[in-house]
């Protein structure tokens, strides 16, 4: 594609989760086409048919990767396809957008970034939250220093169930959470400790805690779990001027503020020191909701079209799996305290 005004045309491979929420965004994408579709099941591909007229379909996915009559690939398979599939994509030319995590380790993700710049081309990785309308609102109000000097956050991300036979339920779920951490904090965790429990499949945790340390004293903790009654997602953050919950199950009233602090100088009498809390009024602002997932897949065409770099670029991606091979490592010595190596 050489002119901005021109059409992009689009190929998908993978059509499980998310596969199919991306052709939809695509065909409705003004200046978007696209062209063809690619999976192994051919149960997949009828289904594909059925929701999208005249589409069409494949089995082959160097049909997609090594085609002339597409400019842009998505990239929505098992973790363990990606490194070789967006390799393929990139060498032929393509613009790829690839499902989060990019690859399966630091080494690959760095080799995929690398491949990028040298070919020019624009590397995406889907990490839909750093769209999420309520991400981005409460990163708008930390940048603003609204809740003062931040303590930490605490994120909780269970349901029961679907449980994955590729990646562990930290590489699948945390992934998401640090993602969210390292865009509020517009910076990476210097170490991380991480815990699990694998009760399904042997060498594969169905439950697993993260503790993140970040640059001047934040902390950080993830609770993700496949066996779990409920399913929830929230995110908490806690500073010495105001604290908030993002609940991303609530369409309604997705966060709250909370008007919460310590007042520690108060002296009830000599010799005794006292913390006051102060307990103030609860917010509840008013968001703009949209589907996460549109916006960034029409901010891929744009960084198409215009050349920059994308919100989740490829180094932003490296860097979520750096933590993740910091925490497998660390699940993997008893939850030891493991350094994230820095690029």
């Amino acid at each position: 594609m050489s002119e901005s005004s021109s059409t992009v045309r689009v190929g998908v491979i993978g059509l499980g989760q998310w596969g199919p929420n991306h052709v939809r965004n695509f065909r409705e994408t003004e200046g978007c086409e696209v062209v063809r579709v690619c999976d192994i099941a051919e149960s997949r591909l009828q289904l594909a048919r059925q929701q999208f007229r005249q589409l069409e379909t494949t089995t082959d996915p160097s049909t997609i990767t090594a085609a002339g009559d597409i400019d842009a690939v998505v990239v929505a398979t098992p973790v363990d396809t990606h490194f070789t599939l967006v390799q393929q994509a990139l060498n032929a030319g393509k613009n790829v957008l690839c499902e989060k995590p990019l690859a399966a380790t630091p080494n690959e993700c760095h080799a995929l970034r690398d491949l990028a710049q040298k070919r020019q081309r624009v590397l995406m990785v889907g990490h839909v939250f750093l769209y999420n309308p309520g991400v981005l609102h409460l990163r708008a109000d930390l940048g603003r220093a609204e809740f003062g000097r931040l303590h930490y956050m605490d994120a909780v991300r269970t349901n029961f169930g679907p449980v994955r036979k590729d990646v562990g339920a930290i590489h699948d779920l945390a992934s998401h959470d640090i993602s969210i951490f390292n865009f509020l904090l517009n910076a990476a965790p210097l170490e991380v400790a991480a815990t699990g429990g694998s009760f399904l499949q042997n060498g594969i945790e169905d439950i697993g805690f993260l503790t993140l340390a970040y640059p001047q004293g934040i902390i950080c903790h993830v609770h993700t779990s496949w066996l779990n009654p409920r399913k929830v997602r929230q995110l908490t953050i806690v500073g010495d001027k105001k604290m908030a919950v993002w609940d991303d199950m609530n369409n309604l009233e997705p966060i709250r503020y909370y008007d919460k602090g310590v007042v520690a100088d108060h002296y009830a009498s000599f010799g005794e020191f006292q913390m006051i809390l102060r307990d103030g009024t609860i917010t509840i602002p008013k968001l703009k909701l949209y589907e996460p997932l549109l916006k960034q897949d029409q901010e891929f065409i744009e960084c198409i079209r215009t050349g920059r770099e994308p919100t989740a670029s490829a180094e932003f991606g490296c860097g979520v799996v750096r933590v993740l091979a910091a925490a497998r490592e660390s699940l993997a010595n008893r939850g030891r305290m493991t350094k994230v190596a820095v690029s």
